[in-house]
């Protein structure tokens, strides 16, 4: 019987080590298989950060592109527009006006140049130079900006040498400050960039113009992507809202379009269960106004799926029952509901970076 036992008392053992054994292994694979997983989505999540910055280092590009082909396109040069409006298709075929903007230009490239008619040479009229001079300073002096500039035109069709340093000085004073009222006053952001751009060959721009330049520019390229993609309408409005709120195109401020954005963006990521990017974005447009209807039910929603109440452990509710034999809950005893500590959002939220 002894001899019996002692063998199956240490098989037993062995069977006991090999059962731990087995159970280290499947522990140690399974530790291996979480943090394999945990490597691929952080992976996954750099790439994807990665392609949205690319994406609006394009779409900024492209914008710019654009906004260049504009200028060339004003200045007769539509050869380079033409360049650039293919290079912009080429990149981003639904670029908006982009094919349009390149008809036109093959339009005009193929309108035959008439031939000049060289004029007999004539010696210039001084005295009409000097009255169009004076006349020139005068509606400078009134800050009749697009008067004179016209004036300055005629003063260089009667004589083009005419104080052709202090003309060139009032020529840039002239569209610097026009170019400023056209995109703070009228709204016309297109036509106040032209204006600078045109006074860029008399000097250079001081900070506020070129500041004011580059806001316009945002707001042209925010304005392009509205109801297309919601996304880079924010990332644009951000910049814009930021430095200059009150900048408008005649229809909307830039502080307007950057709380529509967000509320319109902040819908978007609500649909597609992104609660907490959904909540950044609710609570960007609440800072900037009043939220609308549909926004104000998904920040609700947003606030509730991405920071959502615990009940504090340990908490006691006493009910008393009322005559017609409904249950009041008193208020001094109802079980406090406080958010967590830390919170763990369901999706990390990121203001939008494209």
């Amino acid at each position: 019987m002894l001899g019996n036992t002692q063998p199956n008392k240490t098989i037993q053992k062995e069977q006991k080590k090999a059962g731990r054994g087995r159970r280290f292994l499947f522990n140690a694979l399974g530790l291996i298989i979480i943090l394999a997983l945990s490597g691929l989505g952080a992976y996954r999540s750099g790439i994807a950060t990665r392609q949205a910055n690319a994406k609006a280092e394009d779409a900024q590009h492209v914008g710019e592109q654009f906004q260049l082909a504009l200028v060339d396109i004003q200045f007769g040069k539509y050869e380079n527009a033409k360049q650039r409006l293919e290079y912009i298709i080429a990149l981003d075929p639904s670029f908006p006006g982009a094919q349009q903007k390149l008809t036109e230009v093959l339009v005009l490239m193929n309108v035959p140049t008439p031939t000049a008619t060289v004029p007999p040479t004539t010696t210039p009229d001084s005295s009409g130079a000097q009255q169009a001079f004076a006349q020139a300073q005068q509606l400078m002096n009134a800050q009749d900006w697009p008067s004179a500039l016209a004036q300055l035109d005629t003063l260089r069709k009667l004589d083009a040498n005419y104080q052709a340093s202090q003309v060139d000085g009032m020529y840039f004073f002239a569209l610097r400050n026009y170019g400023y009222n056209l995109i703070t006053q009228n709204g016309n952001l297109e036509g106040g960039i032209y204006q600078f751009t045109l006074a860029e060959r008399f000097g250079t721009l001081d900070n506020t113009a070129v500041g004011l330049r580059e806001g316009a520019r945002y707001y042209l390229l925010g304005a392009s992507f509205w109801d297309l993609d919601w996304e880079q309408a924010v990332y644009y409005f951000t910049q814009v809202a930021g430095g200059w709120p009150s900048l408008w195109d005649g229809t909307m401020t830039a502080s307007d379009r950057f709380r529509i954005a967000s509320m319109r963006y902040g819908d978007q990521l609500l649909v597609q269960e992104r609660f907490c990017d959904a909540y950044t974005q609710y609570d960007n447009a609440q800072k900037a106004g009043q939220l609308d209807d549909t926004a104000d039910d998904g920040f609700a929603e947003a606030t509730r799926r991405c920071y959502p109440a615990t009940v504090t452990p340990g908490a006691t509710v006493s009910v008393s029952p009322t005559t017609d034999g409904s249950v009041v809950v008193p208020t001094d005893t109802q079980p406090a509901v406080t958010p967590t500590d830390t919170p763990v959002p369901s999706d990390t939220p990121t203001t939008p970076n494209p």
